[in-house]
């Protein structure tokens, strides 16, 4: 097996060690950036929710400030939005570079993505559920927790999944500007090089990744179900 990787993929064998570091890296920034994200797109997109016209907490003025933050940040591509956060980057990480310096601009980048999977999937519920809650003298806070989120969580399992598929492939492009990761070392090696084994290489476990996410997503999706 060994010869054979050899004979196909030469110049990942070569560079094993900074193979398996770019995976690393990869997974460093999905999982470290992957927690935030999930944390401050689910408060926007309960918060959109609750604020609408109608909602529970129904208050326009925060909608709207909201509404139009997260279009802003979702209209900007993300390549831009990289070059344009290094100043803000540097503040907070301290770097531009590296798994530290992709942070920044994977919440900005992906948080409002998930913002608007999170309202979509919050709006799918019966608005009955809500009535019926409100009518037994349920808070909001209480119907937050125990209606809203606990009757979507299908939807907001395939929102994370979605998600989480979305974030895996803004790492990848994070490496154009030398966050590390797979991007990074495909560009590097595989196309400033012309090292076509390594971006092949870099393409299958990226595939392989996403693969597993959507299986992970879909057995807890149906398990969740009822």
């Amino acid at each position: 097996m060994q010869e054979l990787l050899k004979e196909y993929l030469p110049n990942v064998m070569s560079k094993l060690p900074d193979f398996y570091e770019s995976i690393l890296e990869t997974l460093q920034m999905f999982s470290k950036a992957g927690l935030i994200i999930f944390i401050i797109g689910l408060f926007l997109g309960i918060v959109l929710t609750v604020t609408k016209k109608d909602g529970i907490l129904q208050n326009l003025v925060v909608y709207q400030i909201l509404d139009k933050l997260v279009n802003f940040f979702r209209s900007i591509p993300f390549i831009i939005l990289l070059a344009g956060l290094i100043p803000l980057t540097r503040l907070i990480s301290g770097t531009a570079i590296g798994v530290k310096g992709a942070i920044v601009p994977l919440i900005f980048g992906t948080a409002p993505f998930f913002s608007r999977q999170v309202e979509t999937a919050l709006a799918e519920m019966n608005a009955g559920l809500v009535e019926a809650a409100q009518a037994m003298g349920s808070g909001p806070i209480e119907i937050i927790f125990r209606v809203l989120i606990k009757e979507c969580i299908p939807g907001l399992v395939r929102a994370t999944t979605i998600t989480a598929i979305n974030l895996i492939s803004l790492t990848a492009m994070a490496g154009a500007i030398g966050a590390g990761g797979l991007g990074d070392f495909a560009i590097r090696f595989g196309y400033q090089r012309n090292q076509t084994d390594v971006t092949y290489a870099s393409v299958i476990v990226l595939v392989l990744l996403v693969s597993l996410i959507q299986i992970v997503g879909n057995a807890i999706s149906r398990k969740s179900t009822h």
